[in-house]
């Protein structure tokens, strides 16, 4: 019996992380793991949450347009895809390097939108750029 429940733990262990687009509504702050070039192991947090180790913590809000505050607690930087999501369709956008090392990223568009959906990311050249 204890044999079963330390293997049925260990599979669950070295179960693969889900990673799959992540998508912040206006108003919320979510935390998550990259894995996989996806958000893992995400869920909602409050505004006032500081990422630890590996961690990126993204909030969204409604003003001029869509703003949005990122930040990473991994030791190099990232490009990743933003879609605004609407009320008809999403939206693809450009955004800017995700910097390494605790930097704050902050996007505006001009668009309103109802969400922001992250996905893709992947090492980024060094330095980065914004575009």
């Amino acid at each position: 019996m204890r044999f079963a429940a330390i293997l049925a733990l260990s599979l669950v262990a070295a179960a693969p992380v889900a990673a799959t687009p992540l998508t912040v509504r206006t108003g919320e702050t979510w935390i998550f793991l990259i894995a996989n070039g996806q958000p893992a192991k995400a869920r909602k947090v409050s505004a006032s949450v500081k990422p630890g180790p590996g961690q990126v913590v993204v909030t969204v809000k409604s003003m001029m347009g869509t703003t949005m505050t990122i930040t990473s607690n991994n030791p190099r930087a990232f490009t990743y895809t933003a879609d605004l999501i609407g009320a008809e369709k999403a939206v693809p956008t450009r955004s800017c390097t995700l910097p390494a090392n605790n930097r704050l990223s902050f996007e505006n568009w001009p668009q309103k939108a109802n969400a922001v959906r992250l996905s893709n990311f992947k090492p980024a050249t060094k330095g980065g750029a914004c575009p």
